[in-house]
């Protein structure tokens, strides 16, 4: 796929601009995860949009940085601005994109909780989203 044979339906990029995407297809609804990695990595739970792979392109990288936080996973920040961005799962064909990081609008509506069995004590999930205790279903 070559840019100008697919339109352009969001860009994003970290604070400073030294990490700046294109998606070039359909974004997945916005999941809220509460396990403890995205409550680390971002400071609170972590409401992702997600893409695949062929359908996102890096248009500015010299601040991409990738962490490997697992071994089911890496994780994309700026090492810039410390900006997290990215949630890249193992041989899934996806990247999960933190969604306060897409240029607005977007769109996109938050449609369900995941991990809240690890969701932190200091806060309530109050909202009338679907909620599961682990991960989503493959394929969702």
């Amino acid at each position: 796929m070559t840019e100008s044979h697919k339109s352009i339906t969001a860009t994003g990029g970290c604070l400073c601009g030294a990490v700046r995407y294109k998606v070039y297809g359909p974004l997945r609804a916005v999941v809220n995860c509460h396990c403890r990695q995205c409550r680390r990595t971002h400071g609170h739970y972590a409401a992702y949009t997600s893409v695949k792979n062929k359908h996102l392109r890096v248009s500015e990288d010299h601040g991409l940085k990738w962490f490997q936080s697992s071994d089911q996973a890496r994780r994309g920040f700026c090492k810039e601005c410390g900006a997290s961005l990215f949630w890249e799962p193992k041989d899934a064909g996806t990247t999960s994109i933190a969604a306060g990081t897409l240029d607005q609008p977007t769109g996109l509506k938050t449609i369900r909780q995941i991990f809240v069995a690890y969701a932190g004590d200091y806060y309530e999930i109050s909202d009338k989203l679907e909620t599961l205790t682990a991960s989503m279903r493959a394929g969702e």
